[in-house]
């Protein structure tokens, strides 16, 4: 046994009452109450001591009481020296006790000292208490040596297998408090997961229709101020509205997505390129449906690369292929080149590093780089 073991204390888990069932906490009651009935009513049997030694003896066990309640409070809060003192205030009051002719109550009390110290005391204290408590029971009691015997060993048994049984106990009050602490956390961090994903959500989808539509709205103002034509200012403004026309659905999509209400992927990439001039798209490998995490992250990315596209390209000719593979499913969108489109200054969602870090979120990944004819965006995300 370790130098641990012998100055350890019981657990304050072991020491208090937390998750004890009530029915034991009741019986532990009774049995308090009724050794006390039995001292006090062995204070009152004693002729010998006239009724003053009755009512100084029913004072010494109320104080013992008192003392014992005291010791198991310093003992559940780990106070070493408190708990010695008033154990030894106990086995004092024993002494006395035994002294003045009240044998009864004596071997009680020492008795009780004996089981209490080993249950819980640091067995480096517990073990020497215990034995003076128990050697005065044998010295004083009158029982053949073959029953005290018995009933020592019996005590200290009882008192190892009772703090056997509190730490026991105050292990599964600590596996059980990690274990609710565990699915707490695990609640805040999904709460945080999807706040992030809606939070993604939110600015994929606005961000950029948002930042259009303020080019848009940017560029008919300053035709207002140049006084420019009126369909010049009415075609900023027709674009203005088509990108807010389109930013509401994209934003009905995106609470579609929370809620798991998700439109086909391909019918998805179909409207999209439709939507896109000089788009086309390719599905090949055999359907199957995807988790929303995955399926939204191939949406937001086929989205963003033909707003990029859009921005530094325009004019160029885009091609779409989706994949469906044995372990992933792959998203290629090519472009062949072209001129930087008016929207070159605007804002687009996350870019390319939102759209690796959707990938990245689902163990996939995303290469985005020039070839040798325009750009290209390849996801991958596992299935």
């Amino acid at each position: 046994m370790t130098e641990n073991a012998w100055t350890r204390w019981p657990s304050r888990e072991a020491l208090g009452h937390v998750g004890t069932p009530r029915p034991r906490r009741l019986l532990a009651w009774a049995v308090r109450v009724l050794v006390i009935g039995l001292l006090l009513w062995g204070a009152f049997s004693q002729k010998h001591v006239g009724m003053g030694g009755a009512l100084a003896a029913a004072a010494a066990v109320l104080l013992a009481a008192v003392v014992s309640w005291a010791f198991f409070r310093s003992t559940y809060e780990h106070r070493l020296v408190l708990s010695l003192a008033l154990m030894s205030v106990l086995l004092a009051i024993a002494v006395a006790a035994q002294a003045v002719g009240f044998e009864g109550p004596a071997l009680v009390i020492w008795c009780g000292c004996g089981v209490s110290a080993l249950e819980r005391l640091p067995l480096g204290a517990a073990l020497p208490v215990t034995s003076v408590a128990l050697a005065s029971y044998s010295a004083f009691n009158n029982d053949v040596w073959l029953t005290t015997a018995a009933t020592v060993g019996g005590m200290a048994l009882a008192g190892y297998v009772m703090r056997l049984d509190a730490e026991a106990r105050g292990s599964a009050q600590r596996l059980l408090a990690q274990e609710r602490a565990a699915r707490t956390a695990e609640a805040e961090s999904a709460a945080l997961a999807e706040r992030a994903r809606i939070a993604r959500e939110i600015h994929d989808v606005l961000a950029h229709s948002l930042s259009a539509q303020l080019v848009h709205l940017e560029a008919a103002r300053l035709l207002i101020e140049r006084g420019a034509d009126r369909d010049q200012i009415l075609e900023r403004v027709v674009a203005a509205r088509g990108m807010a026309r389109d930013g509401l659905s994209e934003t009905r999509q995106a609470l579609s997505a929370l809620r798991g209400e998700l439109t086909p992927l391909e019918d998805y990439l179909s409207e999209l390129v439709s939507a896109a001039d000089g788009a086309e798209v390719t599905v090949t490998g055999e359907r199957r449906s995807l988790s929303a995490e995955a399926s939204q992250a191939v949406r937001r990315v086929a989205q963003e690369a033909l707003t990029n596209v859009r921005k530094h390209a325009h004019g160029a000719k885009v091609y779409l292929r989706l994949d469906y593979g044995e372990q992933e499913v792959t998203l290629d969108v090519r472009d062949s080149g072209g001129r930087p489109g008016e929207l070159t200054g605007a804002g687009g969602g996350y870019g390319l590093l939102g759209m690796r870090e959707r990938a990245e979120l689902l163990g996939g990944s995303l290469d985005a780089g020039p070839d040798e004819e325009g750009f290209v965006v390849t996801l991958k995300v596992p299935v």
